[in-house]
């Protein structure tokens, strides 16, 4: 497939979003950006979220992780199943309760403003690492497929990509994300549909044989008990994906300005039940669809792409579907879902990013009623501008699987809001509203300390080159923490609540 058959198709694609936002962008109030006055369908809501939970990273990442850790993935997913019941029946009620437009508000209420800025502040940070993140992998795909050809540097893909959220976000904001989430779910699900369907073809396989096959059977190991000090140990992905889906969805104000839309409570909570139950279904699809690519690639001879000197597996899948020789429709189906995947998520990071420092840092509900739409759209255009820094700047510095990164950051970030949250719905204290700041930051240095001692501890004390070298011997004498850094880094900080109760 030519560069410029691709630039075509994602000007299309983008065509059809812009179209959308003219249908739901008509009343550009705040009330419809940041809440979509209330009136969103539950299922429509509930469809859309598992394009934007899976996002890009799922798309690639996880298939390419597939070779590494098999399918220990679900171990983390059946984490998320109960957390996700957690939010249901816990945050929700709260936020409902409220009738806050910023989850955050809920701190203010409880503790101060400081714990309320503090709230913000911790999300902020997690979710422009997070967004930069997936928009850094969609725009990698699309520099070595597409604007390498031209000569275009990767600042301007980036750039490109944002511009492209920003024009049909820019005026209905989470009312038209609703809506757009739906179309990119779909056309993402049908693009690992149409892959799967015909790499079996190309292997001459049914699905049955390919389930019951001695290939499967070398990636699809999903329990892994046998040590306790390992990272991937099943008690320490499950309670791991717990936290990350109560933190990352339900302490999220990404994620959790979709479900506020819905009318009622019920509404919001039928639509995460199903999204929850559904997206467990999705994930083992993804990890089915890794397992054939390794497969497809070991018949027919295809390595592993390369990138700055390393292989690297997340750029399997479009090596397969673009220059593996399974024909356009596979190609298009891909660019299609790659790129509903990756906007999925990235749009409504933006909306949300505008919705929470517009609100949380800003106090616009509190502005004239003739200048709050003005400060919105200032801050939209802003936060795009933060976003493009980061994709390049996160281009830079990347070594590491895009997924574990994100998943290991966020162990750090959302941990305080976790302990936050924690702290003001199980216990009834009060607290020194301006000390938060420091529990928080000291939690996160402790977490970091506690994640790292062993690595640093061999780099100093062993006779080893340097800190990779130390970290590869370090697994063997120490214990290797995993995704329980959320949870820890939660209870490290609640413990520090807990310290500056009024008494």
């Amino acid at each position: 497939m030519q560069p410029i058959h691709i630039l075509l198709l994602i000007a299309g694609y983008f065509g059809v979003l812009i179209l959308i936002s003219y249908f739901t962008g008509k009343d550009d109030s705040n009330e419809s950006f940041f809440r979509a006055s209330r009136k969103s369908p539950w299922y429509i809501v509930a469809f859309g979220m598992i394009g934007a939970s899976l996002s890009g990273v799922t798309f690639i990442s996880v298939p390419g992780w597939v070779e590494a850790s098999q399918f220990s993935y679900m171990q983390v997913v059946f984490g998320y199943l109960v957390g996700y019941f957690i939010i249901a029946f816990v945050l929700m009620p709260i936020y409902y309760r409220l009738n806050v437009t910023s989850i955050y508000q809920y701190l203010e209420d409880r503790f101060g403003v400081v714990s309320y800025k503090t709230g913000a502040f911790f999300f902020l940070v997690s979710r422009i690492l997070g967004a930069s993140f997936r928009l850094y992998l969609v725009a990698i795909v699309l520099q070595r497929y597409v604007f390498d050809a031209y000569g275009i540097h990767f600042a301007v893909t980036v750039s490109l990509s944002v511009l492209l959220i920003w024009l049909y976000t820019f005026r209905g904001g989470i009312k038209t994300i609703v809506w757009t989430d739906t179309l990119q779910t779909l056309f993402m699900l049908v693009a690992v549909g149409v892959a799967m369907y015909l790499i079996l073809t190309n292997l001459d396989m049914s699905f049955g044989e390919f389930w019951n096959s001695e290939a499967l059977e070398k990636y699809n190991k999903i329990w892994f008990t046998d040590s306790f000090m390992a990272k991937d140990y099943f008690l320490k992905s499950f309670l791991g994906g717990l936290f990350i889906a109560v933190c990352m969805t339900g302490l999220d104000q990404d994620m959790m300005q979709k479900n506020l839309t819905c009318k009622t409570l019920g509404d919001a909570q039928k639509n995460m039940i199903s999204f929850s139950i559904v997206l467990v279904a999705v994930n083992l699809i993804f990890l089915l669809l890794g397992a054939l690519l390794f497969m497809y690639a070991s018949a027919n001879d295809i390595a592993v792409p390369i990138m700055d000197g390393k292989p690297k597996t997340d750029l399997l899948f479009p090596e397969i579907a673009l220059n593996g020789g399974l024909g356009i429709s596979l190609a298009v189906v891909f660019l299609l879902g790659l790129i509903a995947a990756a906007y999925s998520s990235a749009d409504s990071a933006l909306t949300s990013l505008t919705t929470s420092f517009s609100v949380d840092f800003l106090g616009v509900e509190k502005k004239p009623e003739n200048k709050q739409k003005g400060i919105r759209q200032l801050v939209h255009i802003g936060m795009s501008v933060v976003l493009i820094i980061v994709v390049i700047i996160f281009n830079s510095l990347s070594n590491k699987s895009v997924i574990d990164s994100i998943l290991t950051i966020a162990g750090y970030t959302y941990g305080p809001l976790l302990g936050l949250f924690a702290f003001g719905i199980f216990t009834k204290y009060k607290i020194v509203d301006k000390r938060v700041w420091i529990v928080t930051v000291v939690s996160i240095c402790v977490t970091y300390f506690l994640a790292n001692f062993g690595n640093y501890y061999t780099y100093f004390t062993a006779d080893v080159a340097n800190l990779a070298e130390a970290t590869t011997l370090a697994k063997e004498n120490f214990y290797q923490f995993g995704y329980e850094l959320l949870p820890i880094n939660g209870l490290l900080t609640f413990i520090g609540l807990v310290l500056i109760r009024r008494q």
